[in-house]
């Protein structure tokens, strides 16, 4: 019974796993307790949450140095420049493609329309928090689900599923397409506190930052009932297609519960089709591929004739 409760609240492991599995949950309480009482002066500042964000990676990225989960996953230089570039694309170009093609329109909607949601500012903050972060994931959740079961859609996704081993940045590498259509929501719409969705936003970094990496922590029961882990998202990017068609959710893995795409396991190999890495250029076409085989085969007919004749 003792040992039950142990692994209820710690996981399982020895004592350094038992530390590590806790991890997840603490950085998570950390973020909390930053957002809510935080210095002012840091808050009120438009650089803090560009810089707490790629804290929060590097932090995990050399968790992994200390605490390996697989090998095979290990980083190198190849994987960590790739991942570097799509850290940056994404804190620039999707980041402010996302507030002017959809934020900021947003916002300009609800203004117009003259709608207000001030009571949700007055909720406590700890609500409002959980709130904001259930809105966005259930939004990438129904995304995330499209991705896998419409094709046009997969094509933007399956470079990110194309990726061969996890590490704490790899959350951020795929199609720029799919890397817009990931972050867009709804939240414009709400009068949530600032720091709320702040907090939001850094709660889902946690969760996402080690669902991605190789550090090897298997967060207790009770925080993998509510929170994807990199058990359920290594399943997820299992090397077969069929596979891949489950644990939907981003950084929220009750939604799975919900709606019946949760699936219990872990995958070590990860990689679509033969686990081909693919280069950046090789992402950023991946979604043309199709048209572009199109079109070379329509050049090619002409010729062929010719020959033939």
């Amino acid at each position: 019974m003792a040992d039950q409760a142990l692994t209820f609240l710690f996981g399982s492991g020895t004592r350094k796993d038992r530390f590590f599995n806790l991890v997840p949950a603490a950085m998570i309480a950390a973020v909390l307790l930053f957002w809510s009482h935080g210095p002012a002066a840091l808050l009120n500042s438009p650089w803090t949450l560009p810089l707490v964000s790629p804290l929060i990676m590097v932090t995990v990225l050399c968790l992994e140095l200390v605490h390996e989960r697989h090998e095979g996953w290990r980083i190198n230089r190849q994987e960590f420049l790739t991942d570097a570039f799509y850290v940056i694309l994404s804190a620039t170009v999707i980041s402010w493609l996302v507030t002017r093609l959809a934020d900021d329109p947003l916002g300009a909607v609800k203004a117009s329309l003259g709608l207000s949601t001030t009571w949700i500012a007055r909720l406590p903050w700890l609500v409002q928090v959980v709130a904001a972060f259930a809105i966005y994931e259930f939004g990438q959740y129904w995304m995330h689900r499209l991705m896998h079961n419409v094709t046009p859609f997969w094509l933007t996704h399956a470079p990110h599923h194309h990726i061969t081993q996890f590490n704490a940045a790899k959350g951020a590498v795929g199609n720029p397409i799919e890397l817009f259509l990931v972050s867009i929501s709804v939240l414009a719409l709400f009068d949530f506190d600032k720091t709320a969705l702040f907090a939001a936003a850094n709660l889902g970094n946690v969760v996402t930052t080690f669902n991605h990496s190789n550090v090897k922590a298997n967060p207790p029961i009770w925080y993998g009932y509510f929170l994807t882990t990199v058990r359920h998202h290594s399943l997820h990017h299992s090397t077969d297609y069929e596979s891949t068609r489950c644990n939907y959710g981003n950084a929220l893995i009750l939604l799975d519960r919900i709606f019946g795409t949760y699936r219990e396991g872990e995958g070590v190999l990860v990689g679509q089709g033969d686990r081909t890495r693919l280069t950046i250029r090789e992402q950023m076409l991946f979604p043309f591929v199709p048209l572009i085989d199109a079109f070379k085969s329509r050049q090619a007919k002409p010729g062929t004739e010719s020959a033939a004749a």
